[in-house]
């Protein structure tokens, strides 16, 4: 009876870590997918940036010692500095995902042509000079192996390098130089083994040194004075053999208050296309944590003043010129007014396959204040107003524009009917669709920084709105910056999402 009881009692206990690990499990808000077109394009466009990079590396002085039997000369010290790559060739390069793994790097039949100062030292003489060298049989394989840390930060390690040069010819200048070529190619055999112990241990150090710039990163990110935007990895990147997922936390916080969301996230699969290089699913609830923070910190309360309506509706509407001497007409306005949209809750985000709108529930408030005397409201009412949002990507940014979709007031059936109500109805709708409307989307214009690297723009992007998030498909192109040349240490630029939706630019 006994070990029946602890047998239950052990079923129960593992039914429950079941039940909290389901509950605690985190899906991403964004979902960044890489396919094998922007791994080849990788190779295009890294040759520009590694062309960049190896002109302005410091490559370790190559020091040895051999001995000239042929010219009984028992040891010539030397010692090759101020390396320089001026020039390379990497016909034969291929990038392909490992399942599970990372993404491995091939490179064959690769050529380089390097100048150096040398300087060589024997019992019999010494001298100095400069030397072209010309390597050939350039070979390299390895795994760049993709995980994260427990800060959300991307993690890259190098593993099964391999590398190595096959071939070298040293030709020496200078006054010498006839001597010095009768015996370079004793010289080449120990340069070359020298050279190979050295390649595997240069290409891993820069792999750490792009680590630690990457672990630098800021996962959690002001966007503008209102919110925080947390785009930190929530998982080991999924790799395939056709392509790299990115999970990204992708949630919004209001600036002050950093709490979790009162719903969860859900999971959304990103369809199996190839067609572009870059995928990014952005999911509804990406959406709707920027709804609640940022109704949260107050951002959709806004009042305008008789200046701003005139400035705002008449501009946009010949017809809004006899909605002024309307609202005067029932209300027997004699003095400034003002209006007040305030979002009573937050705004609901719903994403179905080509159709993405936003319903916001909101109270209306018409008040006139004078100069020596409290507010006075003359009307106020609850509303909800029905938007289609548009989206277009702009430079490296989404952005987002509202139209009224429907708009109607928070009242009784029975009160639907009443003329009046319908013609206050009507005025209302005309000034949110042609005075509140256009501050908002002025405001959305800046739009929502998307996640690229420095000097890679976002090209053939289409949008298309699903059910549960949306998927935006694109190509990329490298531009060398004139101002700034990339290098090997220079990811600091790296930002995943940055910049600004509304205000000064986010630190």
């Amino acid at each position: 009876m006994c070990t029946k009881m602890v047998q239950v009692l052990w079923g129960c206990f593992l039914l429950w870590n079941l039940y909290i690990s389901s509950a605690q499990t985190i899906y991403p808000g964004i979902k960044a997918r890489a396919t094998q077109r922007a791994l080849d394009y990788g190779i295009q466009a890294g040759m520009e940036m590694i062309e960049q990079m190896v002109k302005k590396r410091n490559i370790p002085d190559l020091k040895g010692s051999e001995s000239l039997e042929f010219l009984k000369i028992d040891y010539v010290n030397y010692n090759f500095k101020n390396i320089k790559i001026n020039a390379f060739s990497l016909p034969n390069t291929s990038l392909a995902f490992v399942p599970g793994v990372g993404i491995r790097a091939l490179i064959n039949h690769g050529t380089a042509n390097i100048s150096t100062d040398w300087e060589i030292k024997s019992p019999l003489f010494q001298d100095t000079g400069g030397a072209d060298l010309f390597l050939s049989g350039v070979y390299f394989t390895g795994i760049v192996v993709l995980a994260w840390n427990d800060f959300g930060h991307p993690i890259l390690k190098l593993q099964n390098c391999c590398a190595r040069v096959s071939h070298s010819d040293v030709s020496f200048s200078g006054e010498l130089s006839v001597l010095y070529n009768s015996f370079s190619e004793p010289m080449e055999k120990p340069i070359l083994k020298n050279l190979n112990k050295m390649l595997c241990p240069i290409i891993t150090s820069e792999v750490e040194a792009l680590n630690a710039n990457l672990s630098m990163l800021k996962a959690l990110r002001k966007i503008d004075n209102y919110t925080l935007l947390d785009y930190s990895l929530i998982s080991s990147p999924e790799i395939t053999e056709n392509y790299v997922d990115l999970n990204l936390k992708g949630v919004f916080y209001p600036l002050e208050n950093l709490t979790d969301t009162p719903f969860s996230s859900v999971p959304f699969v990103l369809p199996e296309h190839s067609d572009s290089m870059i995928y990014i699913g952005i999911s509804e609830y990406f959406f709707k944590s920027a709804s609640y923070a940022y109704f949260t910190a107050g951002a959709f309360n806004v009042t305008l003043t008789t200046k701003e309506i005139f400035n705002h509706l008449i501009r946009n509407s010949q017809g809004l010129g006899s909605m002024l001497s309307q609202i005067a007409e029932l209300y027997i306005l004699s003095q400034p007014f003002m209006v007040k949209v305030l979002a009573t809750e937050p705004p609901v985000v719903n994403l179905l396959p080509g159709n993405f709108t936003l319903d916001i529930p909101a109270s209306f408030v018409i008040f006139t204040q004078s100069k020596n005397s409290t507010a006075k409201t003359i009307v106020s009412m609850d509303f909800v107003a029905s938007t289609n949002v548009a989206l277009a990507i702009l430079g490296q940014r989404l952005i987002c524009s509202l139209s009224l979709k429907s708009f109607y007031l928070s009242l009784p059936e029975s009160s639907r009917s009443n003329t009046e109500v319908l013609r206050f109805e009507n005025i209302l709708s005309s000034i949110l669709h042609f005075g509140v409307l256009p501050l908002a989307n002025a405001k959305l214009q800046q739009g929502f920084p998307l996640p690229n690297p420095q000097n890679i723009s976002l090209v053939n992007s289409d949008i298309e709105v699903l059910e549960g998030f949306v998927l935006i498909s694109t190509d990329l192109k490298y531009k060398t910056s004139l101002k700034q040349q990339p290098s090997f240490h220079g990811w600091e630029a790296l930002n995943l999402i940055s910049g600004q939706w509304r205000g000064k630019p986010a630190p």
